[in-house]
């Protein structure tokens, strides 16, 4: 089975009693890349799901260079 990213979704269409249901699958491999970045950048994001969006994304030939972000509020002269 393919890996999912999120769960899966419902989308209606139509109006009243015509309206239909379609489920929508939400496959890793249908997810585009920015999503993916995001969610690694993400704080609050689950680790599982964090090492799925790496495994797409050297899947996909996409090197990650991590870089440590800046502490708002930090003098410049304690970086030298």
């Amino acid at each position: 089975m393919p890996t999912k990213f999120k769960k899966d979704s419902f989308e209606f269409i139509g109006r009243g009693a015509s309206r239909k249901s379609i489920i929508k699958k939400n496959f890793i491999k249908a997810t585009p890349k920015k999503e993916l970045v995001d969610y690694l950048n993400n704080s609050s994001g689950k680790p599982k799901i964090k090492q799925k969006c790496l495994n797409e994304l050297t899947r996909r030939g996409i090197k990650i260079k991590w870089v440590k972000p800046v502490k708002v509020g930090m003098d410049l002269r304690s970086l030298k």
